[in-house]
C-alpha cells in the first residue's frame, strides 16, 4: 500500500484526490488544504473543494488547514503520518524545505514544463491560443516549478474549450498520471528541466480582463482564458459574457457593428470579427446582445463601446 499525504485546494486538486481514494493501492493518510475563505457579495466563509470532498467522502481522514506552513508543528505532525509520498496539486503556497524533506514531493502542474511555471498555467495557455496543453508530474525542490519531470500527459485544446472545460480535462489527465507515477516511481528516470526554455505566468489580476476590438482571435482567446474570472470587459465596463469567433481576417473599424440578427451582434475588429451573444452593463443583469444594442439605439455602422 502506497501511503500519501495530499496537499491541494481547488476543484482541479479535488479530482486528483478522489482518484487516489478510489485506488486500492493507495492510502491517503492526511489531507492539507488552504483555510476557508470568504466568497461572494455576502463574504460567506466557504470551504475549498478539497475540504468539501474530504468531509463528504473520507471524514475520518486527518484534515489540516494551516495558515503558515513554516510553523514547526505541521512538519512534525505530517512526518508522524509516515507518508511514502506527498502529492501536491494547486495547493497555492510554496512548500518550505522542512516539508519537502518529509517524503518525495510530487507536484501535478497543469502545463508541459518548463512552459508556464507559476500560478496560472491553464489560463496562460488559452490566452496565448496554444493548440496543446498538458500536465507534468514534477519532483518538487526549492524554487518555483523547477524540479525534475517524472511524467507528462498531453491534451489537444479544442477551439470551443474555455478555461472550465480545459481545467476539467487536465484534472482527469492529472489524476491518471498521478497513479501511474506513484506505482512506477522506482522505475522512472527523471528528466531535468532546461531553465533556458522556461516561461512564467503570474496570478491573474482583474485589469487583465480589459479588452479592445483590435484582434478578434486574441480577444476570443482572452475570453476563453478569463471567462470564469475576471471575465472580459470594455473600457465602458460593458462585460462581454458570451462571444464566438467568426473570422480571423478582414479589416474593420474597431468595435463597428457589422450585422444584427437573431443569432447575435457581429462586431468588427481591426483584424477579424466576432459574434457577441450576451453582455452585461455595469450594475445591470446579463442580457442578450441584440436587446442591449436595440435599447441603446445602436445599428449597423455604429460603434459598440
Amino acid at each position: 500500500m502506497i501511503r500519501v499525504l495530499f496537499m491541494g485546494t481547488p476543484a482541479y486538486a479535488k479530482t486528483i484526490l478522489e482518484a487516489l481514494w478510489l485506488s486500492e493501492e493507495v492510502e491517503v493518510v492526511g489531507v492539507v488544504s488552504q483555510p476557508d475563505k470568504p466568497v461572494g457579495r455576502r463574504q460567506e466563509l466557504t470551504p475549498p473543494p478539497v475540504k468539501e470532498s474530504c468531509l463528504r467522502l473520507a471524514p475520518r481522514t486527518p484534515l489540516f488547514q494551516p495558515e503558515n506552513l513554516k510553523e514547526e508543528r505541521w512538519a512534525k505532525e505530517w512526518r508522524a503520518l509516515e507518508p511514502d509520498f506527498i502529492v501536491v496539486a494547486a495547493y497555492g503556497k510554496i512548500l518550505p524545505k522542512v516539508i519537502l524533506d518529509i517524503a518525495p514531493c510530487i507536484n501535478l502542474h497543469a502545463s508541459i514544463l518548463p512552459l508556464y511555471r507559476g500560478a496560472s498555467p491553464i489560463h496562460e495557455s488559452l490566452r496565448r491560443g496554444d493548440a496543446w496543453s498538458g500536465v507534468s508530474a514534477m519532483r518538487m525542490e526549492e524554487g518555483l516549478d523547477c524540479g525534475e519531470v517524472l511524467g507528462c500527459s498531453f491534451v489537444e485544446i479544442k477551439e470551443e474549450w474555455d478555461v472550465s472545460r480545459l481545467f476539467e480535462e487536465l484534472a482527469n489527465r492529472a489524476a491518471a498520471l498521478t497513479l501511474k507515477v506513484l506505482k512506477r516511481f522506482s522505475e522512472i528516470r527523471p528528466l531535468p528541466q532546461v531553465g533556458a526554455d522556461s516561461s512564467y505566468c503570474r496570478k491573474i489580476r482583474k485589469e487583465e480582463g480589459l479588452v479592445g476590438f483590435v484582434n478578434a482571435k486574441e480577444l476570443y482567446d482572452q475570453f476563453r482564458a478569463y471567462k470564469v474570472w475576471p471575465g472580459i470587459f470594455l473600457r465602458s465596463e460593458l462585460k462581454l459574457k458570451e462571444i464566438t469567433l467568426l473570422s480571423e481576417t478582414g479589416e474593420h473599424h474597431m468595435g463597428e457593428i457589422l450585422e444584427i440578427n437573431k443569432e447575435g451582434v457581429v462586431v468588427g475588429c481591426k483584424e477579424g470579427s466576432l459574434r457577441i451573444l450576451m453582455v452585461q452593463a455595469p450594475s445591470k443583469k446579463e442580457v442578450d446582445a441584440v436587446s442591449y444594442v436595440n435599447g441603446k439605439r445602436l445599428g449597423v455602422g455604429d460603434i459598440l463601446f
